[in-house]
């Protein structure tokens, strides 16, 4: 793999590192390509060795390998509809050296794999697509609009089965963008408390976050907290010191 580049199934693929190298992710050169969104995730997510997650539309396992670098001892199960996107997970697994722990099984959400077993996982994650059908303009590769636009699960589904495959009090975690936080909460509504709304501020300027992490406890009836949430950049366009410290150190992020 000279250069980090190589050619798979006539796909360019790209290597590129994530929390300061510590995790190596393999990635479809020309489609979707991991941004900070999956690490922020995982850095979301409360987990403790010995403890079942589940990473619902995994990619190629940005989010689950993070957490698992993390958290040693915790084990990550991931469901991805995307085969080649799959096998791509399952070799950055094998890559990191992480498949003991981390596997992913390719699925759709609407019609589960018998082995997903409802209530089972003590926390699960979920960077859905972002953007509603119709919406905004379609990228022409056909990877970044399955990552980034709804198809027949739309977000009302794609939270309901994260609260069905979740344990009772367990959490589940998703960001999304604050525009649909309406959407997100309306899912969550009765079927889970303590939830935390955590706005991702592009800068300390006054500017609207675009990106909201949620996360909430299944049969629980705490209420809805809103946190001051995190700052992303500098004035001068470099990452803060605290996203730096999760990104580049994976530390956890504190809602």
């Amino acid at each position: 793999s000279a250069g980090g580049r190589w050619t798979v199934s006539e796909e360019e693929i790209s290597e590129d590192a994530l929390l300061g190298g510590r995790v190596r992710i393999a990635q479809l050169a020309a489609g979707y390509r991991v941004a900070i969104d999956p690490v922020l995730l995982a850095a979301a997510v409360p987990a403790r060795a010995g403890e079942q997650v589940l990473d619902v539309g995994t990619g190629v396992g940005a989010a689950a390998l993070c957490l698992a670098t993390r958290v040693a001892g915790c084990r990550v199960a991931g469901l991805e509809v995307q085969r080649s996107l799959v096998r791509l997970a399952n070799d950055n697994a094998k890559l990191n050296g992480l498949d003991d722990r981390v596997v992913v099984m390719e699925g759709d959400l609407l019609r589960p794999p018998p082995r997903l077993a409802p209530g089972s996982f003590d926390h699960v994650m979920t960077n859905p697509p972002h953007l509603e059908p119709g919406r905004g303009t379609a990228s022409p590769t056909p990877g970044k609009v399955a990552a980034n636009v709804e198809g027949e699960a739309q977000l009302g589904a794609w939270l309901a089965f994260c609260l069905a495959m979740v344990r009772p009090k367990g959490s589940v975690a998703v960001i999304h963008r604050a525009d649909r936080l309406d959407a997100v909460l309306a899912a969550l509504y009765r079927k889970a408390g303590e939830i935390v709304v955590f706005p991702l501020w592009p800068m300390a300027d006054g500017r609207a976050a675009r990106r909201v992490i949620v996360r909430a406890r299944k049969d629980i009836e705490t209420p809805t907290r809103l946190a001051q949430g995190l700052v992303l950049h500098r004035p001068d366009g470099r990452f803060t010191e605290a996203v730096e410290a999760i990104l580049r150190r994976g530390a956890a992020l504190e809602l």
